[in-house]
């Protein structure tokens, strides 16, 4: 074992090509819980769509709240021009009984939320109450009454104020016991409800302000709007009025595709954080003359058609959305629209056709794959009218014939090797890419990647994708792919919250299925909103200032990993060290990313070839006590980086750098 490594750089060789800000992205998909984690809503099942769960017919989430022996609960069509669907209730005079519905939610505070409510009565129901209280306390959080003005549908909007925060909290809405009673008849003491929602006044475009915030300090550079969802997604059902927006199942990951977060809200988000949007279109049961809409609707002047929808949305103004994808892995199966390579590569012409003649000037990213047959078709058929070939990169246990009974230390150790087969997908895609001139300007855009621990379907209570080893082999990813910075210009790390374990936001304890059989809200922490582990490692590589890449060699030891099956590369002889260093456009920083992938304490040399420093050095560092750490919401900074200043004199000296640890310094010179 050798614990001392040296690592010269050569700070007077800045590379030719410019590393490109979008390599830093970030990723949304409607997948599992990520919208509901993203959005502002505390509420659940908000028009509704869903089915009822109990005895009573009460839809989803909601229950009834009544202690009326006779109320009578139903599910009938919505309003005019709303979708899901309205909650009748029957409420029987001589009961004199209150009687309504509730949902568990969890509820900030102080402050106040817009209750906003769709609903008709009969003409001698005046008023309802809205209420929120501890479920266990039964202390009021709040209250407001609602006056029921007229018989037929109307909307209500009311400020209802939360005194203070409620981690298991119930809110109703009800026609209390102390109303007027009217006398039975056909057409007395019924509440319909069509819309009930509530959105905390600090939310941003519907989203939860911490999130927006926590997504700022990412610097993403580019958000992407994709998933498997979008395969069957279209696009005209999430623009125009929310509530009028249809109901639309998600068909890639069930339950409901989110009616609230569409292209107008996506690209708000973008424009928050001042990130370009990359938007995949639907080539699965889409068309190329929806994609075409699609691309006019957010590039069109008001005076084309779609732009005049636009328009009439509330943005006169163009998006200008530069990026399209075509094509979500349409090689897997689990894809609306799967097919082979040379079908799929035929379909991209067609789109392309349809969507340069709506927009000539939009940048064309197409559906590439780790299998090199895939992708030697499409570049033949269709890679002289694309300028992007998309990656997917989820390495994990299966590359290696892993599983839960494998030691703990071969496990980490084969996530560590993550880079390694990063760079040989890229560069084997890479002499795809060069092997004929009429597709050579093609670049790459590795359009997902994460850890992806396996197996994945029952994952028992390990959050492995979350651990401070995952964020390890994250950040020597991103070194791989700095070092292959001349060819991919864009990722998009998966997920930004929550949804599959990947989420590097995370808004409370809903873990995906990491905690089986748990509901939201077990912890007693629902509102904790925290980042893991690799969000530190994202915040850190996109903050700093760098623009080029200098050359760098590490001397130090090496690891091996045990894998169970034949792998394409040398798994014998693994740096422990994977360094990267780069410098801004003046030549005046040196950036040097040092990601310690072994588990002992390596002692490092700094040798900059002569180059004078004119300062104190910047260390940042995220590190642990072990490469399981993790953040929860029992500890959620647990993991955080940290900064100090280290003299230069003790890097040249050498410096201890501790097990499984991610460091980015920061060295003023005179260029």
């Amino acid at each position: 074992m050798m614990n001392k490594a040296t690592i010269t750089i050569d700070g007077s060789r800045a590379s030719e090509h410019q590393i490109n800000p979008y390599l830093f992205g970030h990723f949304v998909e409607d997948i599992r819980d990520h919208m509901e984690a993203m959005l502002a809503f505390p509420l659940k099942d908000m028009d509704f769509e869903s089915e009822a769960e109990g005895k009573a017919e009460v839809s989803g989430q909601w229950y009834p709240y009544t202690n009326g022996r006779n109320t009578k609960y139903a599910l009938e069509a919505p309003a005019p021009k709303h979708s899901g669907r309205a909650q009748r209730i029957r409420i029987h005079s001589d009961d004199e009984a209150f009687a309504g519905i509730a949902q568990k939610l969890a509820l900030k505070g102080p402050i106040r939320y817009v209750v906003k409510l769709v609903a008709r009565a009969s003409i001698e129901l005046t008023y309802v109450i809205v209420e929120a209280v501890d479920r266990i306390s039964q202390e009021r959080l709040g209250l407001e009454r609602i006056e029921l003005n007229g018989h037929n549908w109307r909307e209500y909007e009311v400020m209802l104020a939360i005194k203070r925060d409620c981690a298991d909290a119930e809110f109703r809405v009800y026609v209390p016991a102390e109303h007027p009673r009217w006398q039975d008849s056909v057409s007395t003491g019924m509440l319909w409800i069509d819309h009930l929602s509530l959105l905390p006044e600090d939310h941003i475009g519907f989203v939860k302000r911490e999130v927006v915030e926590m997504t700022k300090d990412l610097n993403a550079g580019m958000m992407r709007l994709a998933g498997n969802y979008i395969s069957a997604y279209h696009f005209e059902h999430g623009i125009g009025p929310v509530l009028e927006r249809p109901v639309m199942y998600n068909e890639a990951w069930g339950g409901w595709t989110s009616k609230y977060f569409g292209t107008d809200e996506f690209i708000d988000f973008c424009r928050e954080l001042q990130v370009e949007p990359l938007i995949c279109v639907n080539d699965g049961s889409g068309t190329p003359a929806e994609a075409a809409l699609w691309i006019e609707y957010c590039n069109g002047d008001a005076d084309t058609p779609m732009g005049a929808v636009r328009a009439a949305n509330g943005h006169p103004e163009p998006y200008n959305v530069k990026y399209w994808e075509i094509g979500n892995e349409v090689w897997g199966a689990w894809q609306v629209g799967t097919c082979t390579a040379e079908d799929f590569a035929r379909r991209t012409v067609s789109f392309i056709e349809a969507m340069k003649a709506a927009d000539p000037t939009i940048v064309i990213l197409a559906c590439g794959h780790t299998d090199q047959a895939w992708n030697k078709a499409v570049l033949e058929i269709a890679g002289d009218q694309i300028d992007y070939l998309t990656l997917h990169l989820y390495h994990g246990y299966n590359r290696f014939a892993m599983d839960r009974s494998t030691p703990a230390e071969e496990r980490y150790k084969a996530i560590a090797s993550f880079p390694e087969w990063t760079r040989h997908n890229i560069e084997e895609t890479r002499e795809q890419i060069l092997s004929h001139p009429k597709h050579s300007h093609v670049k790459l855009a590795i359009t997902e990647y994460n850890t992806m621990y396996y197996p994945n379907n029952v994952r028992k209570g390990l959050p492995d994708e979350h651990t401070l080893g995952a964020a390890v082999a994250n950040a020597a990813n991103l070194n791989e792919m700095l070092r292959s910075s001349d060819l991919v210009h864009i990722g998009s790390f998966s997920d930004l919250v929550n949804g599959w374990l990947g989420g590097c936001i995370r808004v409370g304890d809903n873990y995906a299925d990491q905690y089986c059989g748990k509901l939201p809200g077990w912890s007693g922490h629902p509102l904790t909103v925290y980042g893991t582990p690799t969000y530190e490692v994202m915040k850190l590589y996109a903050g700093r200032n760098m623009t080029r890449l200098l050359p760098v060699r590490a001397k130090c030891g090496t690891f091996a990993v045990q894998s169970n099956k034949l792998a394409p590369i040398n798994l014998n002889a693994l740096p422990d060290l994977d360094v990267v260093a780069c410098t801004n456009e003046e030549g005046s920083v040196i950036t040097v990313f040092i990601v310690n992938r072994s588990l002992h304490e390596v002692t490092a040399t700094l040798d900059l070839r002569g180059l004078e420093v004119s300062e104190g050095t910047l260390l940042h560092v995220i590190t642990g006590d072990s490469e399981q750490d993790v953040n929860t919401v029992f500890e959620p900074d647990r993991i955080t980086s940290r900064m100090s200043v280290v003299p230069f004199e003790a890097w040249k000296a050498g410096y201890p750098l501790r097990p499984s640890s991610i460091y980015a310094l920061e060295i003023r010179t005179n260029p």
